[in-house]
């Protein structure tokens, strides 16, 4: 799977025939049909692959902590530093978003990473940390952000994911204004 997912990162989904992918991997194209019944179910399969390597990467992270917050911080950086990690699989995501076809796997990983966020958030409001809101809808504010960030900055102008998850973070975490202009609620 990583030889065909590096193909398609390269050459793109369309020109990436199945038989070059089992010509790379020398075998029989019979041995790909015993495991896939097209090349849309092979991309399919690295997709969901591929989140689910990003949500156990965080997970991994966040194992542990008790602090929702936190929770949040270390799960930012995760997901930038595996983005970073994995530029092939980020280009397969942003195809992925162009054609109707994938769309579906993409929403439903879409579906399952705010899910697992809003559990921080809503933690963080009930213990008064994260001021009251649709954690629904903060949530997508801070994937929003983490993966313009990533796309922008670590993946076009190649930007250290460090310096990138920092941003997201503080951006995230402290908004748009310096303390001293926080009024009191």
């Amino acid at each position: 799977m990583d030889f065909a997912a590096t193909r398609f990162a390269e050459q793109g989904y369309h020109p990436t025939s199945v038989a070059e992918i089992v010509q790379g991997l020398g075998v029989g194209k019979g041995v790909f049909y015993w495991y896939f019944s097209s090349k849309e179910e092979l991309f399919l399969e690295i997709l969901r692959e591929a989140q689910q390597d990003l949500r156990r990467t965080q997970s991994q992270a966040i194992d542990g902590v008790d602090d929702p917050i936190r929770r949040i911080e270390l799960g930012i950086q995760a997901s930038m530093k595996w983005s970073s990690e994995h530029p092939e699989l980020y280009n397969l995501f942003a195809f992925a978003a162009t054609e109707e076809r994938f769309a579906p796997a993409l929403r439903k990983g879409q579906e399952v990473a705010v899910s697992d966020v809003m559990r921080h958030v809503q933690e963080g409001i009930d213990r008064g940390e994260i001021r009251a809101g649709d954690p629904n809808v903060i949530a997508h504010a801070i994937l929003g952000v983490t993966s313009h960030l990533a796309r922008r900055f670590v993946h076009e102008e190649g930007q250290p994911w460090q310096d990138v998850a920092d941003a997201a973070v503080a951006f995230c975490l402290e908004g748009l204004l310096v303390p001293s202009a926080v009024t009191p609620v």
